[in-house]
């Protein structure tokens, strides 16, 4: 069986940034009669196509949020605490259960929000298969003794549940968005967009939600286009055939310049998981000889032309906390010298597209570990074509580049996620009882202070493992014209993108 190569779009880069000229034409008729813009719609390139048909459940969740159309009981500030959403305030009965008061809004379908909506939706995220990795590390019930109110209950103290319902697999939809055993957001979510057309894995499409209970949209609408090729998207934004473009590859950023450019701090580490269930890494020494074989400053340097920063643990420096927290890996095993790891067998390591310096690093890697011995056959896709491989295990190691705070602005749930027994995003197989434990002794912690010690704690446990070798922080960048784009959300935890403050002029 051949490797397969990098994959590649089939039309010259050129060609594919016309064509998104096309789908996106119309918008450039919506300024006003002498010529000015106001009013334009919005026309947007993202990185990662719909994986779930749009599914609330998985990573389609944080595109939806990330254009503006759903929205859960509450949402995060800059500092990761919870600010009123749909919730117009909540306050913690006992150490178990919390009471929420719904704002007066209505969904776009022009339906009134209601609280047996939210137990609905929050039912549906708990009964989903798979499970929102925000659920993974809880459990929890709702139920609504009024028309207004919302009560909800969790089996352990959760002193983080305001956080986790602002996490966008938690959105909160009308009645008619669950018919037929599936889940469609479209038109029946809350947000100052409503998504009217899904394109398959090619476009999208926006309108403004003039019924929204906040500030209106100033954008009428947003054209979207899914391009996983980020050369394209950064081509496209380079002959103004879009006014976002999210994710600029590194590669791209010099040639754009720094007027539509704009790189911010981030909480996503780049890391190499091995598969400690099957498989060659099934042997923490193999395990601890790939973490040895790994040279994250060349990364660094190579890939990402010093635009990152160089692996310290599992939580970077988006994590601003977590240096000063931090404390060794524990019970690491001695690793395999050479001539062992020479005699294993083929390893297969995956990474995807969507990222476009994911799969460059997937060669630096692969160059690192053969330089240890190790034979090494690459796969490299679009993310929708490996996601569900990746967590079914059938890879010896997986590259991916997490954020750590995505879940709800804590690190706790990334870990219980990733790294437990029952974790519902763990590609790495990893099962350890002790690492549960101190997993679950940081999630019943209330103290911001003595949480945080207690994540580090986990955190050196984990890296004890060798389930996850971190090969380096990014830092995002995102494209638009500063002189003619205006409020584009630059938002580490990765949440959101359009607001409804996002325009033209």
């Amino acid at each position: 069986m051949s490797t397969p190569r990098r994959r590649r779009s089939a039309l010259p880069l050129t060609l594919l940034a016309a064509t998104l000229l096309v789908p996106l034409a119309t918008a450039c008729s919506s300024g006003t009669s002498d010529g000015s813009t106001a009013g334009q719609r919005l026309r947007v390139a993202m990185a990662f196509p719909p994986a779930q048909a749009m599914s609330p459940y998985g990573d389609d969740a944080v595109t939806l949020s990330r254009l503006a159309v759903i929205e859960g009981l509450t949402a995060l500030d800059r500092n990761g605490e919870a600010k009123p959403a749909l919730a117009a305030s909540w306050k913690r009965d006992d150490d178990r259960t919390w009471t929420f008061t719904l704002r007066d809004a209505a969904f776009q379908d022009g339906t009134k929000l209601k609280a047996p909506d939210v137990v609905r939706s929050l039912r549906a995220a708990k009964a989903a298969s798979p499970k929102p990795r925000v659920l993974s590390d809880t459990r929890l019930t709702a139920s609504a003794p009024d028309a207004r109110t919302v009560r909800i209950s969790t089996a352990d103290p959760d002193p983080l549940l305001p956080q986790r319902l602002a996490n966008p697999s938690l959105t909160i939809l009308s009645a008619a968005a669950y018919r037929d055993g599936r889940v469609n957001p479209a038109g029946h979510a809350t947000g100052p967009f409503t998504l009217t057309k899904v394109n398959g894995a090619v476009s999208a499409t926006l309108q403004r939600n003039d019924s929204y209970w906040g500030p209106k949209a100033k954008a009428p609408g947003a054209d979207v286009t899914f391009v996983a090729d980020g050369t394209a998207r950064a081509n496209a934004l380079r002959t103004e055939a879009v006014d976002i473009a999210e994710y600029v590859p590194v590669s791209q950023a010099s040639l754009l310049g720094d007027r539509l450019v704009h790189a911010f701090p981030s909480a996503r580490t780049n890391g190499l998981s091995l598969n400690t269930e099957h498989g060659v890494f099934a042997d923490p020494a193999m395990r601890a000889a790939a973490r040895e074989a790994i040279d994250s400053e060349a990364l660094v340097k190579g890939v990402h032309e010093g635009r990152a920063d160089t692996a310290e643990g599992l939580l970077g420096p988006g994590v601003p906390w977590a240096a000063a927290a931090r404390t060794a890996p524990t019970n690491r095993v001695k690793a395999a010298d050479r001539a062992q790891v020479a005699k294993t067998e083929e390893i297969v390591l995956a990474t995807y597209t969507n990222r476009p310096e994911l799969p460059e690093v997937a060669s630096v890697v692969q160059q690192q570990l053969t330089a240890r011995g190790f034979t090494v056959k690459q796969v490299v896709r679009d993310y929708a074509q490996l996601e569900a491989d990746a967590l079914a295990g059938r890879y010896d190691a997986f590259i991916q580049a997490r954020n750590t705070l995505l879940d709800t602005a804590d690190p706790v749930s990334y870990l219980a996620s990733d790294f437990t027994c029952d974790g519902s995003f763990n590609i790495s197989q990893l099962c350890d009882p002790r690492v549960d434990a101190a997993v679950g002794k940081a999630a019943g912690l209330a103290g911001t202070d003595v949480r945080h010690r207690a994540a580090m704690t986990a955190e050196a446990r984990i890296l004890g493992t060798d389930a996850l070798v971190p090969l380096l922080h990014e830092r995002f960048i995102q494209g638009y014209d500063d002189t003619r784009v205006r409020g584009v959300s630059l938002d580490p935890m990765e949440r959101t993108l359009i607001t409804a403050d996002t325009r033209i002029g």
